[in-house]
């Protein structure tokens, strides 16, 4: 497995940095930006404006010495590549508004620049769907759509920092569980290379600091590296898949910190009914004594209102909760693989789980993760589903995790399939609370499982079913 995502890893770059050396073998001649103004000759704005009717790859090389505000959306229409070329400047706006639509489904790449919103938002001082960049991928696209990022910082914007839409319903589209929408037959492949994205989502429910949607048959193809993503409203990267294909996902010395605050609990838990969750006996109690859902709160989309049922319609157990998010999220669902290779990462401080990857349908989850430090999350750092006919193979080598408010790392796989995990030279401590929380390993469905641990120690102990462990 290790070489298989490895293999994989360095083919997504591969494809990453074969586009970006065609961008100066197909490019005509670029278009300079030399006036600051927010519109007129010169500007940035006529230049996306020229760029939009070329037929051919386009540079717009921003060559002002200042920074440059605008009052509302730079606007790319064009189906063509572009290449936004910077030597660190700041785009601004103080508008509540996209600072970048990409409306076409154009790839783009943005290199030494830096996209700054508003800012100061918060769940008290709400926003509308102000973001960084905003890509709309076509419904009749195919091939690959490619967005690359580099030495670049994206902030202050109430909705997301990055959106990429390959979703009809946009977004509405939802996880890749259950999700919403259809899609065109594009995959999309996101580079990025010394990227910061921070203080981003804070003004709107569950708006991340990146994003993609992918429906139909394509797949996402996702690299990472020396990048943070921090202190984003929701979760700090958010890869969703639905229908036909896979998602394939590199970190390499990043951090995903401190994710997932935007439903404040201090503020929200005040809200919550005093009997927020039971578990009863069949017959014991009925669904129209469960509370109801949350009204009057700052923001009601915050609060989750679950409710499990016997098949006599008496309430099995129900929970009303307060709705954060995490560092890092993958939701894979249909047909499709979802790999995920995660090195020299931090995953701290997020207010729902580190890493939490799920996948769905036919389908395989497998998982690297080379010394991770996972830590203070308030929910599992590590959790990982894979559900219906798949296998799930994980191998940990190195990963530090302790101080987690749910286990420091949990694997569950569902239905028909095997079940793989590995543990070398990993600790863990102190995580929930300390009883058999450091690792858990759980086989529900039909296939084999086994556990493997190598010169690793967990202070707070291992819970395993239907698992066969092996210590060596």
């Amino acid at each position: 497995m290790k070489h298989a995502l490895n293999g994989f890893s360095t083919l997504a770059l591969a494809a990453a940095m074969t586009a970006m050396s065609t961008l100066s073998a197909l490019a005509d001649g670029p278009i300079l930006v030399t006036s600051a103004e927010d519109s007129g000759e010169g500007t940035l704005r006529a230049a996306l404006e020229a760029a939009s009717k070329s037929e051919g790859l386009t540079q717009v090389l921003i060559a002002t010495d200042g920074n440059i505000e605008i009052k509302s959306t730079l606007d790319y229409a064009g189906t063509a590549p572009l290449a936004i070329l910077g030597k660190g400047q700041t785009v601004k706006t103080s508008v509540d508004t996209n600072l970048f639509n990409i409306s076409q489904g154009a790839d783009l790449t943005v290199t030494e620049l830096n996209l700054e919103g508003p800012g100061k938002f918060n769940i008290e001082n709400q926003g509308g769907t102000g973001k960084g960049i905003f890509v709309d991928v076509r419904d009749d696209q195919t091939g690959t759509v490619t967005f690359i990022l580099d030495d670049v910082e994206i902030s202050g914007f109430a909705d997301y920092g990055v959106l990429i839409s390959d979703c009809d319903v946009v977004e509405n589209c939802g996880a890749g569980r259950g999700g919403k929408g259809n899609g065109s037959p594009a995959s999309i492949l996101v580079r990025l290379n010394d990227v910061k994205i921070d203080d981003v989502g804070n003004g709107h429910f569950d708006a991340d600091g990146l994003r993609v949607d992918e429906r139909g048959p394509g797949d996402i193809f996702f690299y990472a590296k020396d990048s943070e993503f921090t202190h984003a409203g929701a979760d700090g990267i958010e890869l969703d898949e639905g229908q036909e294909g896979g998602v394939f996902a590199t970190a390499v010395d990043s951090r995903f910190d401190d994710n997932g605050n935007y439903c404040d609990g201090k503020l929200l838990e005040s809200f919550l009914p005093k009997e927020a969750e039971g578990e009863f006996e069949d017959g014991a109690f009925k669904e129209a004594d469960v509370p109801a859902k949350v009204t009057g709160s700052p923001d009601d989309s915050c609060f989750e209102h679950e409710v499990e049922l016997y098949e006599s319609g008496s309430v099995k157990e129900y929970e009303i909760s307060i709705d954060y998010d995490d560092g890092f999220d993958i939701d894979e669902a249909g047909p499709g693989d979802l790999w995920a290779l995660i090195v020299d990462t931090s995953v701290k401080g997020n207010h729902d789980e580190g890493l939490d990857f799920g996948e769905e349908g036919e389908g395989n989850l497998k998982l690297g993760v080379w010394n991770v430090d996972a830590k203070d999350n308030t929910d599992d750092a590590l959790k990982m589903v894979e559900s219906e006919d798949g296998d799930l193979s994980a191998l940990l080598a190195k990963l530090t995790s302790k101080n987690n408010g749910g286990y420091g790392a949990a694997f569950k796989q569902i239905d028909e399939g095997t079940l793989n995990v590995t543990v070398d030279q990993s600790r863990t401590a102190d995580n929930d609370d300390g009883d058999e929380t450091g690792l858990k390993v759980e086989q529900v469905g039909t296939g084999e499982a086994t556990l493997r641990i190598i010169a690793s120690e967990f202070k707070d102990g291992i819970k395993a079913k239907n698992v066969n462990v092996i210590e060596e």
